[in-house]
């Protein structure tokens, strides 16, 4: 049985994201409609947060970063780990989302700060420094136009030795490296397609970037079920790297 919250999400899916405006603009006329029950829906499809989260292991005393934080569903991924941390800066464009990050950030008074700002421009109150021990996407850097440079970003700002960590849909290249999964071509037409619609990329080189540019930690690709779509299976992937020293 679909319920209410889902039926206004699967609506909103449906109608795509706008076309015209800025990319703030566009996130925030797409997302605010649905802020107050993102989450309920999002967590039967975005899959390997939690994982990607416990893989990551930020010590005590570590500052971590998230880009396209959202609603700040994954501070709760954390648990009382989150306490023992320096600080955690969250960051995301959509206000209506925030929004809903800003109450669960209450909840961490001192250490965990909201910024609504651009992901590749976001730099960190530390005068240039290299700080952060941790940086993360979470189906976000397929949501960023220009995703290289947000990337590129989240390397600047880490400390040498740090780790980023990416967990997003994607599909493969048509000659992927060796060892990595081979999407079929049907996959990788429909799936850019279907997604561009909601203004998610599913750039075939996305991946092979973010370990092009980093140490391999752990590398996983997966399959995720769809919501209401049962015998559809969509890829992703989940990636933890550490960023070169030189």
């Amino acid at each position: 049985m679909i319920t209410t919250q889902d039926r206004q999400v699967l609506l909103h899916l449906l109608r795509g994201q706008p076309r015209a405006g800025s990319h703030a603009e566009r996130l925030e006329n797409f997302y605010a409609p649905q802020a107050g029950y993102y989450d309920h829906f999002r967590e039967r499809l975005l899959h390997g947060r939690r994982e990607l989260i416990a893989a990551l292991q930020p010590a005590p005393g570590q500052w971590v970063v998230e880009l396209g934080g959202g609603t700040g569903r994954n501070l709760d991924f954390f648990g009382a780990r989150l306490g023992t941390l320096a600080r955690f800066d969250l960051v995301d464009l959509c206000p209506s989302l925030l929004a809903q990050a800003r109450l669960r950030a209450a909840q961490w008074p001192g250490i965990v700060r909201v910024h609504e700002a651009d992901a590749t421009r976001f730099r960190p109150d530390t005068e240039g420094r290299q700080v952060a021990d941790c940086v993360y996407f979470s189906y976000s850097l397929s949501m960023i136009p220009d995703w290289r440079r947000a990337l590129c970003n989240a390397l600047r700002m880490l400390k040498p030795g740090g780790l980023i960590g990416v967990v997003d849909f994607y599909v493969s290249g048509k000659e992927p490296p060796p060892g990595r999964q081979r999407h079929g071509w049907l996959q990788r037409q429909c799936w850019p397609r279907w997604f561009r619609h909601d203004g998610v990329s599913l750039d075939g080189g996305q991946f092979d970037e973010v370990m092009r540019l980093t140490e391999n930690v752990r590398c996983e690709e997966h399959l995720a079920a769809l919501p209401y779509l049962p015998g559809l299976r969509v890829p992703y992937y989940l990636y933890i790297g550490r960023k070169k020293n030189h």
